[in-house]
């Protein structure tokens, strides 16, 4: 009887079924080869333990941290910007400690000299020949503290340095020991004594970070650990995760990130929107377009993913425009910022599905 009751539309029905579950297998085998193209788990592992290590220090400040991994992974400077007591330059030097790399720290002041920076040559009387002594910015890591102190000319300085991993010293070139990174801090409330940096050293940040007043959860965390440390800093605890080489081998599979047509369209229409927004006197440059890309792929890579979401631009776009961005008078008049600009560019501008 039962096989009486088989109707054609139910014999139908059977090839459908296994066909659909023969695709659901070729899509999963599909699925699984696309998140073994590359191997991110050494890289989400190293991450884990550079956030590890500082936190045996640091409180919060999860953003600013995470975006100079960031910076470390695609080779760009940043710019971290904070009123004094945040926390900037301790992040600063135990992330560096965190890798086993040179680090050097220079102090900008107002009669700072270029020289003092890049080095000098002197006279050596045993040769009787001019030797070049290099200065502090031969190093791997280069932290400056507030930057903005120093005059044009020292800032002019660093142009090349920052820009091509290179100085130029009585007409010999000098290269820069891979990697080469600066992270330099300012403090937007104290104007005095200070020189705006020009828009062409801001270009070559890659991003500008904000670092805000803890919670007052991570106030109350870092008073408890002050006292219980008796008010003392341990630069020693913190221990090493990468060497040189281990950074340069993640640069460079950083850049093995897929990035769809779609996205590439969408961070040049968010970059081509700030260049004619009624609201922003200069708009970005195309090295911001490149910063946008490279910074999403080492977001991507650092969640553990080998593509680019729409998110991952999203998230890093506002750090990478919002120093390259110049409201017009009147928007500065109204108290409008940068970050309500990129805001509503974010949401004109439609998502990529």
């Amino acid at each position: 009887m039962e096989e009486q009751n088989t109707s054609p539309e139910a014999e139908n029905t059977k090839p459908q079924q296994e066909e659909t579950i023969a695709q659901n297998n070729e899509q999963q085998q599909d699925a699984q080869t696309f998140e073994s193209r590359i191997d991110l788990k050494p890289l989400q592992d190293s991450v884990k333990h550079i956030k590890n290590e500082i936190a045996k220090i640091i409180v919060g400040q999860n953003e600013m941290i995470e975006l100079l991994i960031i910076s470390i992974l695609t080779n760009g400077h940043a710019l971290i910007e904070g009123v004094p007591g945040v926390a900037k330059t301790v992040t600063a030097k135990l992330l560096a400690k965190t890798m086993a790399v040179d680090f050097s720290r220079i102090q900008f002041t107002p009669d700072l000299m270029p020289s003092d920076i890049l080095g000098t040559s002197v006279f050596n009387v045993k040769t009787n020949d001019f030797e070049y002594k290099k200065g502090p910015i031969f190093s791997n890591i280069v932290l400056i503290d507030e930057i903005n102190r120093a005059p044009a000319k020292t800032q002019a300085a660093l142009f090349e340095v920052m820009a091509e991993r290179q100085i130029t010293m009585d007409g010999t070139e000098y290269k820069m020991s891979a990697p080469f990174l600066v992270f330099a801090t300012q403090n937007p409330i104290e104007q005095e004594g200070t020189y705006r940096l020009p828009e062409a050293q801001l270009d070559r940040f890659l991003f500008k970070i904000n670092v805000d007043y803890p919670t007052l959860e991570n106030e109350v965390q870092i008073l408890t650990d002050n006292h219980s440390r008796q008010d003392k800093m341990d630069f020693d605890s913190i221990a090493a995760v990468l060497s040189s080489e281990n950074i340069i081998n993640y640069q460079q599979l950083i850049k093995q990130v897929v990035v769809e047509d779609n996205l590439l369209n969408y961070i040049a229409s968010i970059v081509h929107n700030t260049r004619t927004n009624a609201n922003l006197y200069l708009g970005a440059s195309p090295r911001a377009s490149l910063a946008i890309l490279n910074a999403s792929k080492a977001n991507a890579a650092i969640n553990g993913r080998d593509f680019v979401t729409p998110d991952d631009i999203k998230r890093c776009t506002k750090a990478v425009l919002q120093h390259r961005l110049v409201l017009t008078p009147e928007r500065e008049m109204e108290a409008f910022t940068v970050d309500k600009v990129v805001d509503q560019i974010l949401e004109t501008i439609e998502i990529p599905r």
